[in-house]
């Protein structure tokens, strides 16, 4: 079996650099790949006086790539031509993160990328990606949503495209995914290319790659905004698709409890970090409203929105409450913003506050 750069970084990501809580691919110290038959080389980048430090990284580097299937060899060098990044520098982009193709890319005729981030899983950002889209298409306006969460992808739910595979189309001299289309919005999912209950066991890099790719190899064509349901989290893969795509602005999305806020401003300083506009923080679930007597219920605790978006000194886009009519309308297959009920009136609110803040 021949040995991949996926399979060789995520063997590397389990290496750990010394008195550090990160890996020598997300620490952007892997300057160099190769591979010659069955022979695989790293090279890492180290500071002269971490030569001692590093030398259990570079056998336990060695050790890792030694032990995939297809390698006869590997082997680690350890150089110091380069600078090193200092521990506590900004996060560098991994030199073999996904790279872009040749000839026409699927991004090419795409105005604006938003990117709609959490960095906490559970707080309803993908139903508010969704409609949010869908607050757009009802405007007039062409729109594109690529659901980047690999491990939990919920587009295909929420659009009611659930089993759905996607095909193939032949445009500008390539062969392109070709994305599905819902109400209006053209979409695309791993949940397109994966079996339904199908898990997606990947690693960091092969993860960022994969939703770099999407991008590129999908044939989206003209659209006035594509949204990006981002992935949960902080990590390689959200920090790598920030830099490998570079969204115009980032909407965060959180509910008022404690939790989801302290994880809201983790997201907020990571696209801070790599130079990405926050077009402004979305309250998500700021109350439930009873379908019987039309009480609101502050079950994440009181509204917290406005105040968090002023420490983080950005725009407060407003609020979006947790209704029975949102989840019916989730587990239709059909964005409740396309309708033309209260729920609907918000998102539309919501979707032209956060395009006047581009």
């Amino acid at each position: 079996m021949a040995i991949t750069e996926d399979k060789a970084l995520a063997a590397l990501s389990s290496v750990r650099i010394p008195n550090g809580d990160r890996d020598i691919v997300s620490a952007g110290r892997l300057t160099d790949l190769q591979f010659s038959g069955d022979t695989v080389t790293a090279v890492i980048g180290i500071d002269p006086v971490e030569a001692k430090d590093f030398l259990p990284v570079q056998e336990a580097a060695q050790m890792a790539l030694a032990a995939l299937d297809g390698v006869g060899q590997a082997r680690v060098i350890l150089t110091a031509h380069k600078s090193a990044p200092s521990p506590k520098s900004a996060p560098r982009p991994s030199p073999h993160q996904a790279r872009r193709p040749e000839g026409y890319q699927g991004d090419s005729e795409i105005g604006t990328v938003i990117a709609i981030s959490s960095a906490k899983g559970g707080v309803g950002k993908s139903t508010l990606a969704v409609n949010l889209a869908a607050a757009l298409t009802k405007m007039g306006k062409t729109v594109g949503l690529l659901d980047a969460d690999i491990h939990g992808p919920s587009a295909p739910r929420l659009l009611g495209l659930l089993g759905k595979q996607a095909g193939t189309v032949s445009a500008h001299d390539r062969k392109l995914i070709k994305p599905f289309e819902a109400y209006g919005i053209k979409a695309m999912s791993i949940g397109f290319l994966t079996d339904d209950d199908g898990p997606v066991v990947w690693r960091g890099p092969m993860v960022q790659g994969a939703i770099s790719r999407m991008l590129w190899d999908t044939y989206w064509g003209k659209l006035d905004y594509l949204l990006i349901d981002m992935p949960p989290g902080t990590g390689d893969a959200q920090l790598g698709l920030a830099q490998d795509i570079k969204p115009a602005a980032a909407v965060i999305v959180t509910t008022p409890q404690d939790l989801a806020l302290a994880d809201a401003r983790k997201g907020a300083r990571m696209f801070e970090k790599v130079s990405i506009k926050l077009a402004g923080l979305i309250e998500n679930m700021n109350q439930f409203v009873c379908s019987d007597c039309g009480a609101a219920h502050d079950i994440f605790g009181k509204s917290a929105g406005q105040s968090e978006a002023d420490k983080l000194a950005i725009p407060y886009l407003g609020s979006a409450p947790l209704s029975m009519a949102v989840r019916e309308s989730c587990d239709a297959g059909r964005p409740i913003a396309l309708g033309d009920g209260p729920e609907a009136e918000i998102f539309a609110s919501l979707a032209l506050k956060m395009i006047d803040a581009l």
